[in-house]
């Protein structure tokens, strides 16, 4: 379930950041600012949901999955297709939150 939570929580981010980035560099609205401050709300409350005893745990175990989305985003949203050193980058990034996520700890 930490997966999922993860992606939901990708999203959130992401759609957040980009809001502002809009605003900043795409000179829309300030009033894209709104739904992106709930949106960062909300990713900072979904992150919540991990199923991690230690946030910093969860927090690294996310980058991975956040930049993975990231990616994604790019893609499907910008129109801008990743190249193959993003996606080595990506598998990297992705074995490392494995790496932190998957060993059972007392």
């Amino acid at each position: 379930m930490t997966l999922v939570w993860y992606l939901i929580a990708a999203f959130a981010e992401i759609a957040g950041c980009f809001a502002f980035w809009a605003w900043a560099r795409l000179d829309k609205s300030a009033l894209w600012l709104i739904p992106g401050l709930a949106s960062l709300a909300l990713f900072a409350w979904i992150l919540t949901r991990a199923d991690s005893a230690i946030a910093g745990r969860a927090y690294a175990a996310y980058g991975g999955v956040y930049i993975a989305s990231s990616m994604i985003w790019m893609w499907l949203v910008e129109g801008q297709r990743p190249d193959r050193w993003d996606m080595v980058g990506v598998a990297l990034c992705l074995i490392g939150s494995a790496v932190i996520l998957l060993p059972s700890r007392n």
